[in-house]
């Protein structure tokens, strides 16, 4: 069996596994399972005779290799920064050739650390990089299932000399983010995608470029910390890895909760990707900390493409519903249009007014007439305290982490 295992295994290896056959005699079926396992056709673990490449080195092999464009075929642009699915500096090659070519990142010595081929991408996207002194671009480029992520940034600034190689001619104003534009444009079978001021426009104060309309919102996704743009085909979280694009063929819903004095959270109910539209087999995802100053235009964006507002838990959404045929106020102002923090509001003010009632009405010789009486009253105290919101300061002090650094 020594020759099956050479050839499956590095010298290391297969020496230890002798000595492992040796003191256990039954283990030589699985190892020799293995050592099939590894030769079988089609398996690319096994690389020149037992040399295991590791897996950064097949990804290599496997971009470079055949079935590639030319590589002299292609525009490139100098010491473009990568974030995903590694941060480094690299050259950025856009193939010419729509079937075999690739979008790849190029190292000093040509070769390609990763790439994808331009028939495996979906969608590219390209975002403003927020809280940055000079303006910044990011290009997320989203496969389909199955391929990496990849996103890269240039600046907002006029092309150097020498930096970009292409056919297509550069214009001594243009700047990378519209070079780089054009040239996937004249790849892609969807054009490059960009967030715009019609579709949202945030109210919240930034502390940086202060002429530049923001296009984004701070939020968390659990730990991660990111950006939410609403853009004309879906909404992405940037730029923590992976970038996450929801299109609205894959929303269910889009609800709001915990919404407080100066912060709430958006909810996402996306469709699971073996369910259709027709299914309820859906995932909640939760971005929570969104200043409030930014609702009204979430929630405009959210109406104007007919996205569902699932806020209310299904109970309540029976009543709203009239599904039990009683019409009352609350499915009155549903109808006029009473958006979710205006309801809040009001059930707030609401609560405010029945706990003055009660103080007004309260006889302290009562107390002894109706039995019961002093134990009811504690109740509905009890239910008020425990529907504030004062700890809307302590959420809202905690909204101001940074973003993941894209490296420049």
């Amino acid at each position: 069996m020594q020759g099956r295992y050479d050839q499956s295994f590095p010298p290391s290896i297969s020496s230890g596994i002798q000595v492992t056959i040796q003191k256990y005699p039954e283990l030589e079926a699985l190892f020799r399972d293995i050592a099939t396992h590894i030769q079988s056709p089609g398996n690319t673990a096994q690389i020149d005779g037992g040399t295991h490449a590791p897996v950064s080195k097949k990804r290599k092999l496997e971009v470079n290799g055949d079935g590639c464009a030319p590589a002299g075929d292609a525009d490139t642009i100098a010491d473009v920064s990568f974030s995903i699915p590694q941060r480094k500096k690299l050259k950025l090659e856009l193939g010419r050739n729509a079937a075999k070519g690739h979008i790849r990142g190029l190292n000093a010595a040509g070769e390609a650390e990763f790439g994808i081929r331009w028939t495996d991408v979906d969608y590219v996207i390209c975002l403003p990089v927020p809280e940055k002194a000079q303006s910044q671009y990011s290009f997320c480029v989203l496969p389909r299932e199955g391929e990496e992520q990849i996103l890269f940034t240039v600046p907002g600034t006029t092309v150097k000399p020498d930096s970009v190689k292409s056919d297509l001619p550069v214009g001594p104003e243009e700047t990378y983010k519209e070079v780089t534009i054009r040239m996937l444009n004249e790849r892609l079978k969807t054009k490059v995608i960009e967030p715009n001021d019609k579709e949202f426009v945030s109210q919240v104060a930034q502390a940086l470029r202060k002429g530049e309309k923001a296009v984004h919102v701070k939020a968390h996704r659990g730990s991660k910390d990111g950006f939410l743009f609403f853009l004309p085909i879906g909404i992405i979280f940037a730029f923590k890895k992976p970038l996450s694009l929801f299109p609205f063929h894959t929303i269910a819903s889009i609800s709001y909760t915990s919404v407080l004095q100066r912060t709430f959270d958006l909810v996402i109910s996306v469709y699971n990707s073996s369910s259709s539209s027709a299914d309820n087999d859906t995932q909640d995802i939760e971005f929570a900390m969104i200043d409030q100053g930014d609702f009204a235009g979430i929630d405009a964006y959210v109406k104007r493409h007919g996205l569902q507002d699932a806020s209310m838990a299904e109970q309540r959404r029976a009543k709203k519903l009239n599904i039990n045929g009683v019409k009352d106020e609350e499915a009155e102002r549903e109808e006029d249009g009473e958006g979710e923090l205006q309801k809040a509001q009001r059930e707030a003010e609401d609560l405010e007014d029945e706990n003055e009632e009660d103080d007004e009405n309260f006889d302290p010789g009562s107390e002894g007439e109706s039995e019961g009486s002093g134990e009811s009253s504690e109740d509905e105290g009890g239910e008020y305290r425990g529907d504030g919101n004062g700890e809307g300061d302590l959420v809202g002090e905690e909204l101001g982490s940074e973003a993941e650094e894209v490296s420049e």
